[in-house]
C-alpha cells in the first residue's frame, strides 16, 4: 500500500451541481414526494440514490411525468420542446440548468439567428450535447473528437462559428478548435470560453498532482463527462488513472508499487465519497493523508430558482436562472 495520499484541490460539487441538488432538496422539503426529476439532475449514482431515498422520482422523458405533477429539470439542461411538452401536461417545472450552460444556449440561438452553421464540440449524446443542439437543430453540426474536426465538411461560402461542450478536456477542445480554424479560418468563436470554471480548476489541480504521485484516484460516475476528464487528464500527463464509483470499487492491486496516490472527484460528486476513499486507506494503514493547497478559491454561487425560495408553485419567471458570481 502507499505511504502517502495526496488530495487534489479543488474538487467535487461545482456551483452548478450544487444548486441542482440543493433545489430537489428544498422541492422535497416544501412540497413532499413524489417530485419527478428529468433524466439524472447530476451523473453521481450516489447523489440519485440519497435523493430517491427521500422521495425524488428520476424519469427518462417529461412525457413519464403525471399531469399537474411537480418537475425538476436538470442541470445539464433541455432541448426547446422539453419545455413544452411540461407545458401541454400542466407540469409545474422548476428548471435547474446551470447558468453556464444556458450561456452557450444563448450563443447557439444567437449565431443562428445571424444565418451561422454552428458546431458544438462535444459529445455526441450526452444531455447537455442533446441540450445545447437542440437549441437551433436546423443548424448544429455535432464534432467530438480531433478526427472528426478533420473530417467534417461545412457548408462553402456560409457564416461558421462553433461553441463547446462545458465539461470537456481544456487541451483536447484547444486541438479541435485549432483544427477548425485551421480548416475554415472565417469560423468564430463565442467572446468567453465555455468550458466552465470548476472543469478547468479540476483538470488544471490534477496536472498538479502528477509530479507528486504515482497513480491517480478519480471519483466519478462513468456517465460524468468532466470525471472522465480528469482519469484522461492523469493520463495524458504520464499517470495512471482509476475512475471509480466510490471505495467500493478501489482495490489493493491498483496501487501495488506505489508511494503516493492522488485522489480527486468530478463537478457531480460530493465530498463524502472522496472522504470514504480515505477512509479505505486509512483502514489500510495509511496516516499520511493531506490536502494539496489550491492555487485558487473557487467562489461562485448561483441563485436557486425562485420557486424554491418562496417555497411555493408558481410558474417560473423569466428570471429564474438568475446568477450571482465572483472571478474564479
Amino acid at each position: 500500500m502507499p505511504l502517502r495520499v495526496l488530495l487534489a484541490n479543488p474538487r467535487g460539487f461545482c456551483a452548478g451541481v450544487d444548486r441542482a441538488v440543493m433545489t430537489v432538496e428544498r422541492a422535497l422539503d416544501a412540497w413532499g414526494p413524489p417530485v419527478y426529476v428529468r433524466r439524472q439532475v447530476v451523473h453521481n449514482r450516489r447523489v440519485v440514490e440519497d435523493l430517491e431515498a427521500r422521495g425524488a422520482i428520476f424519469v427518462e422523458s417529461e412525457l413519464d411525468v403525471p399531469a399537474n405533477s411537480r418537475l425538476v429539470l436538470a442541470a445539464h439542461g433541455v432541448p426547446p420542446e422539453v419545455y413544452a411538452n411540461a407545458a401541454e401536461r400542466n407540469l409545474l417545472t422548476i428548471d435547474t440548468t446551470c447558468p453556464l450552460v444556458r450561456k452557450v444556449h444563448a450563443e447557439v440561438r444567437s449565431f443562428a439567428t445571424r444565418g451561422c452553421t454552428v458546431v458544438v464540440v462535444g459529445h455526441a449524446g450526452h444531455d447537455e450535447v442533446v441540450g445545447t443542439a437542440g437549441q437551433a437543430p436546423h443548424a448544429v453540426v455535432v464534432v467530438g473528437t480531433a478526427e472528426q474536426a478533420s473530417a467534417v465538411e461545412l457548408p462553402e461560402g456560409s457564416e461558421l462559428a462553433f461553441v463547446t461542450q462545458t465539461t470537456l478536456s481544456v487541451d483536447d477542445t484547444a486541438h479541435i478548435i485549432a483544427i477548425l480554424r485551421a480548416r475554415y479560418p472565417q469560423i468564430v468563436g463565442p467572446r468567453t470560453a465555455d468550458i466552465c470554471y470548476a472543469t478547468t480548476n479540476r483538470q488544471k489541480a490534477v496536472k498538479r498532482l502528477l509530479e507528486l504521485v504515482d497513480v491517480v484516484v478519480v471519483a466519478g460516475s462513468r456517465e460524468s463527462s468532466n470525471s472522465n476528464r480528469l482519469a484522461e487528464t492523469a493520463r495524458a500527463g504520464g499517470v495512471p488513472a482509476w475512475l471509480v464509483e466510490d471505495e467500493r470499487a478501489l482495490d489493493e492491486c491498483m496501487f501495488r508499487g506505489c508511494d503516493a496516490v492522488g485522489v480527486t472527484s468530478g463537478a457531480s460528486t460530493p465530498e463524502d465519497s472522496v472522504m470514504a476513499i480515505c477512509d479505505w486507506f486509512r483502514e489500510r494503514g495509511v496516516t499520511d493523508i493531506s490536502d494539496l493547497t489550491a492555487e485558487q478559491d473557487e467562489d461562485v454561487v448561483f441563485r436557486l430558482p425562485s420557486q424554491v425560495l418562496r417555497r411555493d408553485a408558481s410558474p417560473p419567471r423569466s428570471d429564474d436562472a438568475g446568477v450571482s458570481t465572483s472571478a474564479a
